[in-house]
């Protein structure tokens, strides 16, 4: 193969799965194609860009190891085999790696690692003194100890995560097809493969993500596409491409690159696959470029990405209550210059019992059925009258400007419905997750309470999770202080840490 041309340097998370690391049913390891992702990654490296691998295969490998042709059913039959396979793996990646003299290290994680915020950026700072002493991070879910609770759920969306908290340029996602297509391309022959996604949420309605993973693995297409979604958000540029040729990856940056560049040549288009997404009309001329277009499915990284601390708060953490606001104080948060933060005024009750510095659920109230458009007006214009109390709600902002609904910026944040496998919508809401927190307050004695509705539940409204955010103070005090204003939360409560109830919120579903 020729030496791909040199680029800018990148960092580059590639993902691969369980079917692309050991046969289906045999359970061999496919040494062809993991000695081409070796020789790949190494020449990646020599060409300067930074690279993590996430390697999936634990219990494959683990199955092969004790002759077994399934995979358990039981949580611990999956660990222990996770257990046995996990030593073997990374064995293999070491002894293919060590072939070319490249130094590998070892990353086991789980969402409760992470969750934490010190445990976090403990990760991130061992992640970048690897890469700085040239190694390559092979990273593993730490199956062994996981649970459901703390389980990232699949290796796509620990992909995702950890490209997030090393702020890389590319996510490759490797699978066994080297796109996304409208339909399964096994069993549908008028499947078309998609270009361009340059929102996730549209595509969906595009594209039929049924088809579950492996008979070994855990994802499948919509795992990638939530995978996707978190990626994007974070700033990163997202491919799904085949396996079976992992140099493909040189070909993609070069021309990514290449596209990014731009060329004069105009040209009627460049391949002739299906892009619902991003399609060009037949009038509008396409670049000319100096490679070939290779297969595979790009998602366009966030124009606005999502800084560190709202991206881990919005993606490492499991809510341990709900804070319900209003509808002026859910548009209010949806527009950047709010500073993710919310104020007491806006606050209209809480679900679950939480300390502060847990990560908590923003809830808007909606209404459960259709209103007639009389209704409707009339709950716009209560929306109003709400942002406006809500602005009036800190008195130490006199300034800040009352918007008209028709002038209220939309979110930059796509809406990530199903994130993490969670439906925003017909939420349990008293069925609260706990998060792991070094550094929470514990709740006072008399504070140890389970505090149950809003102030306005009724048949006629339903709550919708819009957002996550970290409490600054527990779920009792905040559920004395809703309604009020910043400046009465020291004569309530006695003292008073933040004149915000909550901060880093991140709303994904806007207005």
């Amino acid at each position: 193969m020729a030496r791909p041309r040199h680029g800018p340097s990148s960092t580059i998370v590639i993902k691969l799965g369980t079917s692309s690391i050991v046969h289906e049913t045999t359970h061999q390891p496919l040494l062809s194609t993991l000695s081409g992702l070796v020789e790949t990654v190494v020449q990646l490296r020599e060409l300067g860009h930074k690279v993590v691998l996430v390697s999936s295969g634990a219990i494959g490998v683990g199955l092969k190891r004790m002759e077994m042709a399934n995979k358990p059913k039981s949580l611990s039959g999956k660990q222990a085999l996770a257990a046995i396979g996990q030593g073997r793996l990374i064995a293999l990646w070491d002894n293919l790696f060590g072939q070319l003299g490249q130094p590998i290290a070892q990353v086991l994680l789980t969402r409760g690692d992470i969750s934490d915020r010190t445990r976090y950026l403990n990760a991130v700072n061992t992640f970048k003194e690897l890469i700085s002493l040239g190694v390559v991070p092979i990273v593993n879910e730490n199956d062994t100890v996981s649970v459901s609770e703390i389980k990232f759920g699949d290796n796509d969306t620990l992909s995702a995560i950890t490209s997030s908290m090393i702020h890389a340029d590319y996510l490759f996602l490797l699978t066994d097809v080297d796109s996304l297509y409208t339909s399964n391309p096994r069993k549908d022959p008028t499947a078309k493969a998609i270009d361009v996604v340059s929102s996730i949420p549209s595509i969906r309605s595009q594209v039929s993500t049924t088809t579950l993973g492996s008979q070994l693995g855990t994802g499948g297409m919509e795992t990638k596409l939530i995978a996707a979604e978190i990626a994007t958000a974070a700033g990163v540029t997202t491919i799904i491409t085949s396996s079976k040729d992992p140099k493909c990856i040189f070909r993609i940056i070069e021309y990514n690159n290449a596209l990014k560049s731009g060329s004069s040549t105009p040209l009627k288009s460049i391949s002739g696959r299906a892009s619902p997404a991003h399609t060009e009309s037949a009038e509008t001329p396409v670049l000319a470029l100096p490679v070939a277009r290779p297969p595979h499915t790009l998602f366009k990284p966030s124009p606005t990405p999502l800084r560190d601390l709202k991206s881990w708060t919005g993606h490492t953490l499991s809510p341990a209550g709900t804070v319900i606001v209003d509808s002026g104080a859910h548009q209010v948060l949806s527009r950047r210059e709010s500073g993710g933060r919310l104020l007491a005024a806006g606050v209209l009750g809480v679900r679950g019992a939480f300390a502060s510095g847990q990560a908590v659920r923003v809830a808007v109230r909606r209404h459960a059925a259709p209103v007639d458009p009389a209704g409707k007006l009339a709950a716009e214009r209560d929306a109003a009258h709400a942002r406006e109390t809500y602005l009036r709600g800190s008195e130490t902002q006199p300034g800040t400007p009352v918007l008209p609904p028709s002038e209220s910026p939309a979110s930059s944040i796509s809406t990530i419905d199903g994130m993490l496998g969670t439906s925003l919508h017909g939420l349990n809401l008293n069925d609260e997750d706990t998060t792991p927190s070094a550094g929470a307050k514990a709740l006072p004695d008399e504070d140890h309470v389970l505090l149950t509705s809003a102030t306005d539940d009724s048949e006629d409204w339903e709550l919708e999770e819009v957002g996550r955010g970290l409490a600054n103070y527990n779920s009792a005090q905040i559920a004395r202080v809703k309604g009020l204003k910043s400046s009465q939360i020291a004569p309530v409560l006695g003292y008073a840490d933040s004149e915000y109830v909550v901060e880093n919120v991140t709303i994904r579903v806007p207005p």
